[in-house]
């Protein structure tokens, strides 16, 4: 297996959308640039989603239009329908990178809490925007939260997870961000999660998205290596978590995971001493 891991820093997105407080944009594309010079190659910067629901990114557009692209690097916004499709589009800057991200649940009681509709209704949802970000030339990647645990079922069967990223694929292939919702998850469970994802997507197109509310997450993405896994999301600083999760704050921390798989050996690209400044900066803005 390559010695190669990529992260996929969220901490602009992820991170900050459950934070309190209105930030304001330029401490947000400070935040972006800064994490620009750092060797990341993938940095999630915004979602066009409804301001009433998500108002921390009501000012993606403005972020896109301020951030100073940085050569190579893939800025990614989230994206749940053409609605909001519409609004990337018209603020996407031309010669940028960008990838779009979508999502659905592995769980059914999430999906209708998060979404108001089923799982199947959700794969519905997205196809189109998959669909548009393929015509015209964006890259997509997919989320699929509740792998492990969901705030109002319980456990969540690894077939579920392997049905969720059946459906996804069947839109377009994409790699696909397998998500530890509210941080329940363990390395046992996430291996028998991986293996029943594995039986449809070859471990190559899986990342490990891992909350750290159970202190677990750095065990876990241990085990998702031993598993072949070479992709990983991480926040810097340990910003965020869900909204629509109860209890599920935390990714984890950037600065951790680098510490973690630099140490096993594996190579990043990424610069510590820039993720640290970039985590000081983050912690300020809570």
């Amino acid at each position: 297996m390559s010695d190669f891991v990529r992260i996929h820093e969220v901490g602009p997105r992820d991170g900050l959308q459950n934070e309190p407080g209105v930030i304001p944009v330029a401490d947000k594309v400070a935040l972006i640039d800064l994490l620009g010079t750092s060797g990341l190659r993938d940095i999630e910067v915004g979602s066009f989603v409804s301001p009433k629901w998500v108002p921390q990114m009501a000012d993606t557009d403005r972020v896109l239009a301020d951030l100073t692209p940085v050569e190579g690097v893939s800025y990614a916004v989230l994206v749940p329908n053409m609605r909001g499709w519409d609004g990337f589009v018209a603020a996407r800057v031309p010669g940028v990178i960008y990838e779009v991200a979508v999502f659905i649940s592995a769980s059914e009681g999430f999906s209708q809490s998060n979404l108001n509709c089923s799982i199947a209704e959700s794969v519905e949802r997205l196809a189109p925007v998959v669909r548009a970000a393929v015509a015209a030339g964006v890259g997509v990647r997919g989320y699929i939260s509740c792998v492990t645990d969901c705030p109002f079922e319980g456990p969540v069967a690894p077939d579920a997870v392997a049905r969720a990223a059946e459906m996804v694929l069947a839109v377009a292939p994409m790699q696909l961000s397998l998500g530890d919702t509210i941080g329940k998850g363990t390395p046992e469970r996430v291996v028998t999660m991986l293996e029943a994802v594995s039986q449809v997507a070859p471990v190559t197109q899986l990342a490990g998205h891992f909350h750290d509310t159970g202190g677990q997450a750095l065990a876990n993405i241990d085990a998702s290596l031993e598993m072949g896994l070479r992709a990983f999301d991480s926040a810097v600083g340990g910003l965020g978590g869900c909204p629509y999760a109860p209890g599920a704050p935390g990714n984890v921390a950037t600065e951790a995971v680098l510490d973690l798989v630099h140490g096993l050996g594996f190579q990043t690209g990424v610069d510590v001493d820039v993720i640290a400044k970039a985590a000081k900066m983050a912690r300020g803005m809570r």
